[in-house]
């Protein structure tokens, strides 16, 4: 069995009943592209292996060049399931009502982002951001990324008071947290802030050079990742595989398969839990 489909970049199904035929026979799930295609490929690849087990459909991965085109996936009915961030999940349960956030990582009701710095600014941690960051240059991760945008610009407006495009000399957007972690240890931004568990990965795994970058600030902790499931789920595939689906998430347990998250296990989530992440969105002009 296929378990991965090619990625879709331009949605090609725009109309509901055209993905609903297209996808009726297949359970498809999709992730944000927070980390480079070839690591998440392998990631969820395997988680769909588990799921095909777990319920007795078949199962595949669909992969997306980006945050946006994996909510747009979501809305299209091109996919049921997605692993989300905390502010993609918002914008696609808004989209689809009736869908749900059903199992978070255990790691995922605190989580936290991390700025980090060059070595070259002199910058060092501390218990705040220092006053010598302004006029630095500075990286975000994705444009609509919960912990390499929306929480950091949050926090970021609460130290200096202003956007920050009025606190540093130059602000830009990497796409993703592997690519931030990238730019700022070449020097190509001073500070970046980035997904922690992403930044402790890359560190055990030896892929970061902590003598030209370091860890200099970690924010307040904030809801954030959540596996998320259409509401005509059990229309689709059958009475109770809303409940089938959540109790495969929940007991997804094989080391293996949680490394490659990272997490340690998953947890019941609902979607009241992301009520903090859509009130920032909201103060930010990033959700309506």
């Amino acid at each position: 069995m296929r378990h991965t489909l090619p990625v879709l970049g331009l949605i090609l199904v725009t109309g509901p009943l055209a993905a609903t035929s297209a996808l009726a026979d297949t359970f498809r799930f999709t992730a944000i592209p927070d980390e480079d295609e070839s690591r998440l490929v392998e990631r969820f690849s395997k988680v769909a292996d588990y799921l095909e087990g777990e319920l007795g459909v078949d199962v595949e991965y669909v992969p997306v060049k980006s945050y946006g085109a994996a909510v747009t996936a979501f809305r299209n009915d091109q996919v049921q399931l997605a692993w989300f961030g905390g502010l993609s999940g918002v914008q696609a349960r808004r989209l689809v009502p009736g869908s749900e956030a059903l199992a978070q990582g255990a790691e995922d009701a605190e989580f936290t982002s991390y700025f980090i710095a060059n070595q070259s600014t002199g910058l060092e941690p501390g218990e705040e951001l220092p006053d010598a960051a302004e006029d630095m240059t500075f990286t975000f991760g994705a444009k609509t990324s919960t912990s390499g945008r929306l929480m950091p610009e949050h926090y970021l407006r609460q130290r200096f008071d202003e956007a920050p495009e009025g606190t540093f000399s130059r602000v830009g957007f990497s796409g993703d947290h592997s690519r931030t972690i990238a730019l700022v240890e070449a020097g190509t931004y001073d500070i970046g802030a980035v997904n922690f568990s992403v930044w402790d990965a890359a560190v055990e795994e030896g892929r970061v050079d902590t003598d030209k970058v370091q860890v200099i600030w970690t924010t307040p902790s904030y809801p954030d990742y959540q596996w998320t499931l259409r509401g005509d789920a059990d229309e689709r595939f059958g009475d109770g595989f809303t409940d089938q689906v959540r109790q495969a998430l929940l007991e997804m347990t094989d080391p293996d398969l949680l490394e490659s998250f990272p997490r340690s296990g998953f947890i019941p989530a609902d979607n009241s839990m992301y009520a903090p992440i859509e009130e920032v969105a909201e103060n930010l002009g990033l959700i309506r």
